[in-house]
Order: structure tokens, then sequence, then C-alpha cells
């Protein structure tokens, strides 16, 4: 079994509704998503992806189809923010995401690692999953810290 990373980089911002304190307010980041899956390299001498767990091409596409393209340069909102604001917003022509969650850090990975694993080809396995708000503040989703209850 062998992991494999691949890094992404993408600018958004969000509004965490109801939060008391400074982040209350709508701010941005430049999120920093570490993907990491695992798997068993081919071991096949007529594939030409012998030795490897899984292109990381294939991650990249992944990634940027599902999760990046999305988010970059976009505002977060939850749903239930006030229907005036999303009007207006959308009246101005913005870039806005909602969500059924607040876009905290940990729901942001949250998501993503429901939306990888539905999307990962069977053989290979969402391991981990870090998400940098800041270079020194990040979430991490691991797979070994789930459960099935």
């Amino acid at each position: 079994m062998i992991r494999i990373t691949k890094i992404f980089r993408f600018e958004s911002a969000h509004l965490l509704l109801g939060y008391n304190g400074p982040c209350k307010n709508i701010h941005g980041h430049s999120y920093e998503l570490h993907v990491t899956v695992k798997g068993v390299p081919i071991n096949d001498d007529s594939d030409s992806n012998n030795g490897m767990v899984l292109e990381f091409s294939i991650i990249k596409d992944l990634v940027n189809e599902e999760i990046i393209n999305n988010l970059d340069h976009a505002l977060i909102l939850p749903e239930r923010v006030d229907k005036s604001l999303i009007e207006t917003l959308k009246g101005l022509g913005q870039k806005v995401v909602f969500t059924n969650y607040q876009p905290t850090c940990e729901n942001l990975l949250t998501d993503f690692a429901r939306v990888l694993n539905e999307k990962l080809p069977n053989n290979i396995q969402l391991q981990n999953l870090r998400l940098y708000e800041t270079a020194s503040s990040y979430a991490e989703w691991c797979l070994e810290d789930q459960t099935n209850t």
C-alpha cells in the first residue's frame, strides 16, 4: 500500500454566520488543500501506468472539477443567509457558492471527503485531506478517524 499526495491552491472568501469573533465578517483565505490517496501500485509491465498507484493527473482533474473550479475566487455562504444579500450579490454578478452548512474549514473538508469518496476509482481510497486557511492553521480529515456509526 502506497500513499500519494497532490497539493492544490485556491482563493475564496466566506461568511461564518452567527460566529462571535473577528471572523464573523466576510473575509478571505489563500487556501491550500492536500489530497492524499492510497492504493497498491500497478504491477503489470504491459500497463503504461506500471508502478503507479494512480496518475497524479487523475487526482488533479477530479479535484479541480469537483472542488477548485467551484470555489476559486468565490464567496462561500451558508444557505440560511439573508435572502436580500443573495439577491444583491447575484445582481452584482458575483461568484457565490451556497452550502447547507456553516462554511468552516472543518465542514468544507467533510464535504470534500464526501465528494471525493464518491468519485475516486474503487481500488483507490481517500486517506487524508488537509486544508490550510493560513500558513500556520489547518484542519485535517483522516480515514482512520472515520467510523461507520
